[in-house]
């Protein structure tokens, strides 16, 4: 299947261990003039914005569809990836629509934030992604709905101390700036822990001076707080004290006309409908924030869910799967057909 074929051209830029096409870096790049290379070859109009999101048309290009290119270093094979090969086919296919590539997603959603500032949005947007979790693994179901995706602040906490000989100063005597931060760690756990459906997770920790034989006099650590509403978000904001977040996504609900569409197309098909939220930020939620009609179909992760690793697996059969579903839904918004 051409899909799969090129999924594993992507997953081959940049060199080492799994995908290595980090937002604004030459494998970013290389795999942005490969998708505009198939979109030309597909008969697509093809543009890049100023930021350098790569957008592709066929027709009047009303209903979008895309994802993004970039990965996390080390990543896997489909985040993302899958969102754009699924929607080159699925556009042709169909004879009309549009493809956008965003760029630097993993970042912090940083091409879809500039393009919907344009002003120039679609009628409506749908993404294919692969799910990134095990709900729809354990089900033993190919394909979900996403009804939301939850809202994500990203911040950082800083802990002062004093440093001092490893050796010689009492451990009574001592202002250990890691120690401060370690309970801070478990205070993050803990209040996300007491939020229902929210997590926390802290995934930097830089400690200067950072040798073995020097207390640390000072520790940044990075916060990712995530929670399904606005209330419960801004509940473990501030019990986590992130007061100048360097980044804020407000959780969205998908769309009815979009998700109506999906699911029309999941029970032509006599699957069963899995309705489940996305943990995971998506460009999606970006353009639902500014009030595109969105919706996600998720593609079952195998491996458990995994995700972020170069063991992020789906099934040839689904993601197949996925491509018809979404060239049947992209056909029915462009004919209104619910």
């Amino acid at each position: 299947m051409r899909v799969l074929e090129r999924l594993d051209e992507l997953y081959s830029i940049g060199g080492g261990v799994g995908a290595n096409r980090v937002g604004g870096g030459a494998g970013e790049q290389e795999a942005h003039e490969l998708a505009a290379r198939w979109m030309e070859e597909a008969g697509f109009r093809v543009e890049t914005d100023g930021i350098g999101n790569l957008i592709g048309r066929l027709g009047n290009g009303e209903i979008w569809t895309g994802s993004h290119l970039d990965s996390v270093p080390s990543g896997g094979k489909f985040d993302g990836a899958l969102g754009v090969v699924a929607g080159i086919e699925a556009v042709e296919r169909v004879g009309t629509g549009a493809v956008v590539v965003f760029r630097d997603e993993e970042r912090g959603c940083i091409g879809s934030s500039a393009f919907i500032e344009r002003g120039d949005l679609p009628r409506c947007f749908l993404e294919v992604h692969i799910e990134q979790g095990p709900v729809l693994e354990r089900a033993g179901v190919p394909l979900g709905l996403a009804m939301g995706i939850v809202g994500i602040v990203r911040g950082e906490r800083i802990f002062e101390g004093r440093a001092g000989h490893a050796g010689t100063v009492p451990m009574d005597g001592r202002a250990d700036a890691l120690v401060a931060a370690a309970e801070y760690v478990l205070r993050v756990r803990d209040s996300a822990a007491a939020i229902e459906d929210a997590v926390a997770t802290v995934g930097q920790i830089d400690v200067e001076p950072a040798a073995a034989n020097v207390i640390p006099s000072r520790v940044r650590i990075s916060v990712d707080a995530r929670a399904p509403d606005r209330a419960r978000l801004d509940r473990l904001v501030a019990e986590l004290e992130l007061e100048r977040p360097d980044f804020r996504l407000e959780p969205v609900p998908m769309a009815r006309e979009p998700l109506a569409a999906l699911r029309a197309e999941l029970e032509a098909r006599r699957l069963p409908v899995v309705e489940l939220p996305s943990g995971a930020g998506h460009d999606a939620a970006v353009l639902a924030g500014a009030g595109v009609p969105t919706a996600m179909l998720f593609v079952r992760s195998l491996n458990g869910g995994v995700s972020h690793s170069p063991l992020e697996e789906s099934a040839p059969e689904d993601v197949e799967l996925a491509v018809d579903v979404l060239a049947a839904a992209l056909g029915r918004l462009i004919s209104g057909t619910d």
